[in-house]
């Protein structure tokens, strides 16, 4: 696919997903807004958390991770490049989903296990890794419908087409 068709697809999102799609986009966009939120109000949630999973530049990489999920949850929230912040969302879960899963599958994350059992494993794996899950895929609809009728993308869209009649 040449690039001028990805950069269309990003920028030109279809409109025509359905109004209830503005549940999807609160739900996601707020829980990506309230834990931007938490990295910066919270030290055991950002740099804490980047430091003891052996990210590169743990401050750094947690104030980048910080913004990114404050701006792109508004964004969400919004409807405002709802592609864009979606694309970049999937990889930010598939990250999150292996940095912090593989050690408790294995019983050797850095981080505190989970409070009751199952503790490590196959099934804590799929308990703790419910909330990456709903996201990932909530950004995958919302990368594939798009934003819906209910958004600022869709009311720019209509903008766009009625300045060129």
């Amino acid at each position: 696919m040449e690039i001028s068709k990805i950069w269309r697809w990003f920028v030109y999102p279809p409109t025509g997903a359905p109004n209830a799609t503005i549940l999807l986009r609160l739900m996601a966009g707020g829980v990506f807004l309230w834990e931007g939120i938490l990295k910066f109000v919270y030290a055991n949630q950002g740099v804490g958390r980047f430091t003891k999973l052996g990210m590169p530049f743990p401050e750094l990489t947690a104030n980048f991770v910080g913004t990114l999920e404050i701006v792109g949850g508004l964004l969400l929230i919004v409807g405002f490049l709802t592609r864009f912040i979606a694309f970049i969302f999937i990889i930010e879960m598939i990250v999150a989903m292996l940095s912090t899963k593989i050690g408790l599958y294995l019983g050797t994350s850095p981080l505190p296990m989970p409070s009751s059992l199952p503790q490590i494993g196959f099934w804590a794996v799929l308990h703790e890794i419910r909330s990456e899950y709903a996201q990932l895929l909530t950004c995958a609809f919302l990368l594939i419908a798009g934003s819906g009728k209910l958004a600022l993308d869709a009311l720019l869209a209509r903008r766009k087409i009625e300045s060129n009649d």
